[in-house]
Protein backbone atom coordinates (compact mmCIF):
# COMPACT_ATOMS: atom_id res chain seq x y z
CA UNK A 1 0.00 0.00 0.00
CA UNK A 2 1.32 3.34 -1.13
CA UNK A 3 2.05 5.54 2.04
CA UNK A 4 -0.11 8.68 1.57
CA UNK A 5 1.64 12.37 1.55
CA UNK A 6 -0.20 14.38 4.44
CA UNK A 7 -1.37 17.66 3.96
CA UNK A 8 -2.63 20.15 6.81
CA UNK A 9 -4.65 23.35 5.14
CA UNK A 10 -5.43 25.79 8.25
CA UNK A 11 -8.29 27.90 7.49
CA UNK A 12 -11.72 27.35 5.38
CA UNK A 13 -12.50 30.20 3.72
CA UNK A 14 -12.11 30.76 0.20
CA UNK A 15 -8.46 30.38 -0.28
CA UNK A 16 -8.13 27.56 2.11
CA UNK A 17 -11.86 25.47 0.36
CA UNK A 18 -9.99 26.03 -2.99
CA UNK A 19 -6.19 24.83 -2.11
CA UNK A 20 -7.92 21.71 -0.21
CA UNK A 21 -10.16 21.05 -3.36
CA UNK A 22 -7.21 21.71 -5.65
CA UNK A 23 -4.94 19.17 -3.68
CA UNK A 24 -7.03 15.92 -4.35
CA UNK A 25 -5.91 15.94 -7.86
CA UNK A 26 -3.80 13.22 -6.69
CA UNK A 27 -4.69 10.08 -5.17
CA UNK A 28 -1.28 9.76 -2.73
CA UNK A 29 -2.43 12.77 -0.49
CA UNK A 30 -4.49 13.00 2.57
CA UNK A 31 -6.19 16.45 2.54
CA UNK A 32 -7.07 17.53 5.96
CA UNK A 33 -8.53 21.10 6.70
CA UNK A 34 -8.73 22.82 9.73
CA UNK A 35 -11.44 25.00 10.49
CA UNK A 36 -13.33 26.44 13.62
CA UNK A 37 -16.84 26.48 12.10
CA UNK A 38 -18.46 23.52 10.46
CA UNK A 39 -20.32 24.74 7.99
CA UNK A 40 -18.37 27.39 5.08
CA UNK A 41 -18.91 31.53 5.40
CA UNK A 42 -19.89 33.66 2.85
CA UNK A 43 -17.61 36.59 4.31
CA UNK A 44 -18.51 38.71 1.72
CA UNK A 45 -22.52 38.26 2.48
CA UNK A 46 -21.77 39.09 6.44
CA UNK A 47 -23.25 42.62 5.90
CA UNK A 48 -26.57 40.80 4.68
CA UNK A 49 -26.54 38.39 7.52
CA UNK A 50 -26.52 41.86 9.84
CA UNK A 51 -29.57 43.13 8.13
CA UNK A 52 -31.30 39.62 7.99
CA UNK A 53 -31.76 39.38 4.18
CA UNK A 54 -28.95 36.22 4.22
CA UNK A 55 -27.54 33.93 6.45
CA UNK A 56 -23.98 33.89 5.08
CA UNK A 57 -23.83 29.85 5.49
CA UNK A 58 -22.90 27.08 2.97
CA UNK A 59 -22.61 23.85 3.56
CA UNK A 60 -19.63 22.31 3.35
CA UNK A 61 -20.57 19.11 1.88
CA UNK A 62 -21.58 21.27 -1.12
CA UNK A 63 -17.97 23.30 -1.80
CA UNK A 64 -15.52 20.34 -0.09
CA UNK A 65 -14.15 17.74 -2.79
CA UNK A 66 -14.72 14.20 -0.91
CA UNK A 67 -11.49 13.05 -0.46
CA UNK A 68 -11.14 16.54 2.18
CA UNK A 69 -11.08 15.36 5.67
CA UNK A 70 -12.97 18.19 7.70
CA UNK A 71 -11.67 18.50 11.43
CA UNK A 72 -13.77 21.23 13.27
CA UNK A 73 -11.15 22.36 15.55
CA UNK A 74 -8.70 25.93 15.58
CA UNK A 75 -4.94 25.35 16.07
CA UNK A 76 -3.36 26.69 18.56
CA UNK A 77 -0.14 26.46 17.44
CA UNK A 78 2.63 25.36 14.39
CA UNK A 79 5.54 23.00 15.65
CA UNK A 80 7.37 23.65 12.24
CA UNK A 81 10.50 21.73 13.71
CA UNK A 82 7.91 18.36 14.45
CA UNK A 83 5.88 18.86 11.42
CA UNK A 84 2.38 19.17 13.52
CA UNK A 85 -0.18 21.42 14.69
CA UNK A 86 -1.18 21.77 18.36
CA UNK A 87 -5.37 21.94 18.80
CA UNK A 88 -7.52 23.87 20.52
CA UNK A 89 -9.06 20.52 21.86
CA UNK A 90 -5.59 19.20 22.83
CA UNK A 91 -4.71 16.86 20.34
CA UNK A 92 -2.13 17.03 17.35
CA UNK A 93 -1.95 16.93 13.57
CA UNK A 94 1.01 15.62 11.92
CA UNK A 95 2.06 16.81 8.46
CA UNK A 96 4.17 17.01 5.43
CA UNK A 97 3.09 20.13 3.83
CA UNK A 98 0.85 22.89 5.99
CA UNK A 99 -0.94 25.71 3.85
CA UNK A 100 -1.61 28.55 6.45
CA UNK A 101 -4.81 30.02 5.05
CA UNK A 102 -5.94 31.86 8.28
CA UNK A 103 -7.56 34.50 6.70
CA UNK A 104 -7.82 38.06 8.24
CA UNK A 105 -10.26 40.23 10.02
CA UNK A 106 -10.95 43.78 11.62
CA UNK A 107 -8.26 45.36 13.26
CA UNK A 108 -8.01 46.25 16.68
CA UNK A 109 -8.92 49.82 17.41
CA UNK A 110 -7.15 52.57 19.65
CA UNK A 111 -10.20 54.94 19.29
CA UNK A 112 -11.28 55.42 23.09
CA UNK A 113 -14.12 53.11 23.89
CA UNK A 114 -14.79 51.90 20.36
CA UNK A 115 -13.67 47.75 21.54
CA UNK A 116 -16.24 48.01 24.10
CA UNK A 117 -19.59 50.05 22.56
CA UNK A 118 -18.65 49.23 19.03
CA UNK A 119 -19.55 46.61 16.87
CA UNK A 120 -17.51 45.23 14.14
CA UNK A 121 -18.35 42.33 11.49
CA UNK A 122 -16.08 41.21 10.06
CA UNK A 123 -16.20 37.31 11.06
CA UNK A 124 -19.47 35.30 11.68
CA UNK A 125 -19.51 35.59 15.36
CA UNK A 126 -19.22 39.06 15.14
CA UNK A 127 -21.83 39.71 13.02
CA UNK A 128 -24.74 37.53 14.72
CA UNK A 129 -23.46 39.02 17.71
CA UNK A 130 -24.84 42.41 16.03
CA UNK A 131 -27.53 40.94 14.63
CA UNK A 132 -29.88 40.48 17.06
CA UNK A 133 -29.00 43.80 18.73
CA UNK A 134 -29.93 45.69 15.16
CA UNK A 135 -32.87 43.98 15.37
CA UNK A 136 -34.49 44.42 18.87
CA UNK A 137 -34.07 48.71 18.31
CA UNK A 138 -36.72 50.50 17.36
CA UNK A 139 -36.95 51.35 13.69
CA UNK A 140 -36.45 55.38 14.75
CA UNK A 141 -32.59 53.75 16.59
CA UNK A 142 -29.96 55.70 14.95
CA UNK A 143 -27.31 53.57 13.49
CA UNK A 144 -23.94 54.56 12.91
CA UNK A 145 -21.51 52.99 10.49
CA UNK A 146 -17.86 54.04 10.47
CA UNK A 147 -15.76 53.24 7.80
CA UNK A 148 -16.33 54.06 3.89
CA UNK A 149 -14.35 50.83 2.57
CA UNK A 150 -16.79 48.18 0.41
CA UNK A 151 -17.92 47.11 3.89
CA UNK A 152 -19.29 50.18 5.38
CA UNK A 153 -20.80 51.10 2.10
CA UNK A 154 -23.00 47.66 2.08
CA UNK A 155 -23.62 47.87 5.43
CA UNK A 156 -24.99 51.33 5.92
CA UNK A 157 -26.83 50.37 1.82
CA UNK A 158 -28.40 47.19 3.39
CA UNK A 159 -30.35 48.64 6.77
CA UNK A 160 -30.70 51.59 5.07
CA UNK A 161 -32.83 50.54 2.50
CA UNK A 162 -35.00 48.48 5.43
CA UNK A 163 -35.93 51.90 6.78
CA UNK A 164 -33.71 52.21 9.67
CA UNK A 165 -31.72 55.43 10.03
CA UNK A 166 -28.19 55.44 9.69
CA UNK A 167 -25.18 57.34 9.35
CA UNK A 168 -21.97 56.82 7.35
CA UNK A 169 -19.07 58.53 9.02
CA UNK A 170 -16.67 58.31 6.29
CA UNK A 171 -13.44 60.23 7.59
CA UNK A 172 -12.21 62.79 4.59
CA UNK A 173 -13.52 61.34 2.26
CA UNK A 174 -16.52 59.18 1.31
CA UNK A 175 -14.89 56.18 -0.61
CA UNK A 176 -11.78 57.30 -1.16
CA UNK A 177 -10.40 54.16 -3.74
CA UNK A 178 -13.76 55.24 -5.49
CA UNK A 179 -13.12 56.68 -9.47
CA UNK A 180 -14.64 60.42 -8.84
CA UNK A 181 -17.96 59.98 -11.11
CA UNK A 182 -18.59 56.10 -9.26
CA UNK A 183 -18.03 58.24 -5.75
CA UNK A 184 -21.13 60.99 -6.89
CA UNK A 185 -23.33 58.14 -7.90
CA UNK A 186 -22.69 56.24 -4.58
CA UNK A 187 -23.27 59.38 -2.86
CA UNK A 188 -26.99 59.92 -4.61
CA UNK A 189 -27.76 56.51 -4.07
CA UNK A 190 -26.85 56.84 -0.79
CA UNK A 191 -28.99 60.08 -0.25
CA UNK A 192 -31.87 58.50 -1.78
CA UNK A 193 -32.03 55.70 0.42
CA UNK A 194 -31.93 58.41 3.58
CA UNK A 195 -28.34 57.78 4.50
CA UNK A 196 -26.39 60.88 6.22
CA UNK A 197 -22.97 60.75 4.81
CA UNK A 198 -20.31 62.57 7.45
CA UNK A 199 -16.79 63.48 5.42
CA UNK A 200 -13.96 66.07 5.45
CA UNK A 201 -11.50 66.53 8.28
CA UNK A 202 -14.06 66.57 11.33
CA UNK A 203 -15.11 63.72 10.28
CA UNK A 204 -12.59 61.42 11.77
CA UNK A 205 -14.02 59.01 15.22
CA UNK A 206 -11.76 59.48 18.34
CA UNK A 207 -14.22 58.39 20.49
CA UNK A 208 -17.20 55.76 21.04
CA UNK A 209 -19.63 55.56 24.02
CA UNK A 210 -22.83 53.87 24.59
CA UNK A 211 -25.10 55.95 22.90
CA UNK A 212 -22.69 58.55 20.92
CA UNK A 213 -19.57 58.74 18.63
CA UNK A 214 -17.38 61.96 19.00
CA UNK A 215 -15.89 63.18 16.14
CA UNK A 216 -12.28 64.97 15.35
CA UNK A 217 -13.91 68.28 14.80
CA UNK A 218 -14.99 68.18 18.79
CA UNK A 219 -18.79 67.44 17.66
CA UNK A 220 -21.00 64.62 19.37
CA UNK A 221 -23.43 62.00 17.40
CA UNK A 222 -26.30 60.47 18.75
CA UNK A 223 -25.62 56.67 18.06
CA UNK A 224 -28.05 53.80 19.68
CA UNK A 225 -25.68 51.18 17.39
CA UNK A 226 -22.50 51.92 16.46
CA UNK A 227 -20.89 49.22 13.52
CA UNK A 228 -17.31 49.41 13.40
CA UNK A 229 -15.99 48.45 9.86
CA UNK A 230 -12.68 50.58 9.63
CA UNK A 231 -9.23 48.25 9.82
CA UNK A 232 -7.59 45.22 8.98
CA UNK A 233 -5.81 42.37 10.95
CA UNK A 234 -4.89 38.90 10.37
CA UNK A 235 -5.03 36.05 13.01
CA UNK A 236 -1.35 36.08 15.25
CA UNK A 237 -0.77 31.89 14.57
CA UNK A 238 2.19 32.37 12.67
CA UNK A 239 3.72 35.21 15.02
CA UNK A 240 3.39 32.73 17.49
CA UNK A 241 4.57 30.03 16.52
CA UNK A 242 7.78 31.97 15.25
CA UNK A 243 7.75 31.96 11.70
CA UNK A 244 8.67 35.18 10.13
CA UNK A 245 6.06 37.55 9.70
CA UNK A 246 5.53 41.15 8.57
CA UNK A 247 4.70 44.53 10.69
CA UNK A 248 0.77 42.98 10.71
CA UNK A 249 1.37 39.06 11.34
CA UNK A 250 0.95 38.36 7.69
CA UNK A 251 3.46 35.26 7.03
CA UNK A 252 6.48 36.17 4.75
CA UNK A 253 6.77 33.92 1.60
CA UNK A 254 8.85 34.01 -1.36
CA UNK A 255 7.13 34.13 -4.68
CA UNK A 256 5.82 30.57 -4.68
CA UNK A 257 3.92 31.29 -1.57
CA UNK A 258 6.72 29.16 0.44
CA UNK A 259 7.69 30.37 4.26
CA UNK A 260 10.94 32.17 4.11
CA UNK A 261 11.29 29.72 7.28
CA UNK A 262 9.81 26.48 5.73
CA UNK A 263 9.32 25.00 2.54
CA UNK A 264 6.71 22.97 3.93
CA UNK A 265 4.49 25.59 4.70
CA UNK A 266 2.64 27.81 2.10
CA UNK A 267 0.47 30.59 2.61
CA UNK A 268 -2.37 31.45 1.01
CA UNK A 269 -4.57 34.32 0.93
CA UNK A 270 -4.85 37.40 3.05
CA UNK A 271 -3.03 36.28 5.75
CA UNK A 272 0.58 35.82 3.62
CA UNK A 273 3.03 38.46 2.07
CA UNK A 274 4.70 37.11 -0.43
CA UNK A 275 8.08 38.80 -1.31
CA UNK A 276 6.50 41.28 1.69
CA UNK A 277 4.60 42.35 -1.25
CA UNK A 278 0.95 41.31 0.26
CA UNK A 279 -1.61 40.89 -2.37
CA UNK A 280 -4.68 43.03 -2.04
CA UNK A 281 -6.88 41.92 0.60
CA UNK A 282 -10.20 40.27 -1.13
CA UNK A 283 -12.17 37.41 -1.74
CA UNK A 284 -11.13 37.68 -5.64
CA UNK A 285 -7.09 37.49 -4.52
CA UNK A 286 -7.96 34.45 -2.14
CA UNK A 287 -9.59 32.67 -4.50
CA UNK A 288 -6.89 33.12 -6.84
CA UNK A 289 -3.96 32.39 -4.64
CA UNK A 290 -5.59 29.15 -3.23
CA UNK A 291 -5.33 26.86 -5.92
CA UNK A 292 -1.61 28.29 -6.94
CA UNK A 293 -0.86 27.59 -3.30
CA UNK A 294 -1.89 24.10 -3.77
CA UNK A 295 0.63 24.39 -6.99
CA UNK A 296 3.33 24.64 -4.94
CA UNK A 297 2.53 21.76 -2.74
CA UNK A 298 1.93 19.59 -5.57
CA UNK A 299 4.85 20.69 -7.30
CA UNK A 300 7.14 20.41 -4.55
CA UNK A 301 5.51 16.55 -4.22
CA UNK A 302 6.55 15.67 -7.79
CA UNK A 303 10.07 17.06 -7.45
CA UNK A 304 9.78 20.05 -9.76
CA UNK A 305 10.10 23.38 -9.15
CA UNK A 306 7.06 25.54 -7.97
CA UNK A 307 5.67 28.29 -10.25
CA UNK A 308 5.96 31.89 -8.52
CA UNK A 309 2.20 33.38 -8.06
CA UNK A 310 0.60 35.46 -10.77
CA UNK A 311 -2.33 36.76 -8.88
CA UNK A 312 -4.22 40.14 -10.59
CA UNK A 313 -7.03 42.08 -9.37
CA UNK A 314 -10.25 43.01 -11.18
CA UNK A 315 -11.87 46.13 -9.08
CA UNK A 316 -14.59 46.53 -6.86
CA UNK A 317 -17.78 45.58 -6.67
CA UNK A 318 -20.07 47.18 -4.12
CA UNK A 319 -23.52 46.05 -3.70
CA UNK A 320 -26.07 49.01 -2.39
CA UNK A 321 -28.66 47.42 -1.22
CA UNK A 322 -30.43 44.83 -3.23
CA UNK A 323 -31.59 46.77 -5.74
CA UNK A 324 -28.44 49.21 -6.66
CA UNK A 325 -24.70 48.65 -6.93
CA UNK A 326 -21.37 50.25 -8.18
CA UNK A 327 -18.76 48.70 -10.67
CA UNK A 328 -15.41 49.91 -11.28
CA UNK A 329 -12.26 48.33 -12.78
CA UNK A 330 -9.01 49.45 -10.56
CA UNK A 331 -5.32 48.34 -10.44
CA UNK A 332 -3.91 46.39 -7.05
CA UNK A 333 -3.47 49.87 -5.06
CA UNK A 334 -7.27 50.16 -5.77
CA UNK A 335 -6.15 53.29 -8.45
CA UNK A 336 -9.56 53.21 -11.23
CA UNK A 337 -8.65 52.72 -14.41
CA UNK A 338 -12.09 52.57 -15.71
CA UNK A 339 -15.35 52.70 -13.98
CA UNK A 340 -19.59 51.54 -14.48
CA UNK A 341 -20.62 53.60 -12.17
CA UNK A 342 -24.52 53.40 -12.74
CA UNK A 343 -26.15 53.19 -9.72
CA UNK A 344 -29.06 50.43 -10.87
CA UNK A 345 -30.36 47.73 -10.36
CA UNK A 346 -28.41 45.75 -13.06
CA UNK A 347 -25.18 46.54 -11.09
CA UNK A 348 -27.00 45.13 -8.26
CA UNK A 349 -27.77 42.16 -10.34
CA UNK A 350 -23.60 41.62 -11.55
CA UNK A 351 -22.97 42.00 -7.67
CA UNK A 352 -24.69 39.28 -7.06
CA UNK A 353 -23.65 37.00 -9.41
CA UNK A 354 -20.34 37.82 -8.25
CA UNK A 355 -21.44 36.33 -4.80
CA UNK A 356 -22.64 33.21 -6.46
CA UNK A 357 -19.68 32.94 -8.82
CA UNK A 358 -17.23 32.35 -6.08
CA UNK A 359 -19.85 29.65 -4.08
CA UNK A 360 -19.58 28.34 -8.19
CA UNK A 361 -15.93 28.44 -8.67
CA UNK A 362 -15.30 26.42 -5.24
CA UNK A 363 -17.82 23.81 -6.11
CA UNK A 364 -16.27 23.43 -9.54
CA UNK A 365 -13.31 23.16 -8.42
CA UNK A 366 -14.43 20.43 -5.76
CA UNK A 367 -15.43 18.35 -8.52
CA UNK A 368 -12.85 19.19 -11.52
CA UNK A 369 -9.67 19.77 -9.26
CA UNK A 370 -6.91 21.63 -11.51
CA UNK A 371 -9.62 22.39 -14.30
CA UNK A 372 -10.08 26.12 -13.22
CA UNK A 373 -7.68 28.69 -13.48
CA UNK A 374 -9.96 31.38 -13.14
CA UNK A 375 -7.56 34.50 -12.31
CA UNK A 376 -6.44 37.45 -14.07
CA UNK A 377 -2.50 38.97 -14.04
CA UNK A 378 -0.34 41.55 -12.47
CA UNK A 379 2.17 42.42 -15.14
CA UNK A 380 3.81 45.11 -12.93
CA UNK A 381 4.26 42.92 -9.61
CA UNK A 382 7.33 40.90 -11.05
CA UNK A 383 8.58 44.30 -12.49
CA UNK A 384 8.60 45.21 -8.38
CA UNK A 385 9.83 41.91 -7.26
CA UNK A 386 12.87 42.19 -9.53
CA UNK A 387 13.23 45.77 -8.15
CA UNK A 388 13.21 45.04 -4.74
CA UNK A 389 15.81 42.22 -4.98
CA UNK A 390 18.06 43.83 -7.05
CA UNK A 391 21.34 44.72 -5.80
CA UNK A 392 22.24 48.19 -4.49
CA UNK A 393 24.88 49.41 -6.26
CA UNK A 394 28.14 50.65 -4.57
CA UNK A 395 29.53 52.55 -6.93
CA UNK A 396 26.79 54.63 -7.44
CA UNK A 397 26.22 57.67 -4.99
CA UNK A 398 24.43 57.39 -1.76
Amino acid sequence: MTEKTDVILIGGGYAGVMAANRLTQRDDIHVTLVNPRPAFVERIRLHQLVAGSDDALVDYQSVLAGGVELVVDSVTQIDAAGRRVILASGGALDYDYLVYAVGSGSGKSSVSGAAEYAYPISTLEQARRLQPVVDAAPASAALTVVGAGPTGLETASELAEQGRTVTLVCGKVLGPYLHPRARRSVARKLAKLGVTVLEGDGATVTGVTADAVQLSDGGELHSDVTIWTAGFSVPDLATRSGLSTDSLGRLLTDETLTSVDDVRIIAAGDSGAPSDLPVRMSCQSAMQLGPQAAETVLSRIAGKEPASLDVGFFGECISLGRRAGVVQYAKRDDTPTSVFYLGNRSMAMLKEGVCKSTIWQLRQEARRPGRLDLWFKDRQRRKVVRAKAAPVDAGRPA
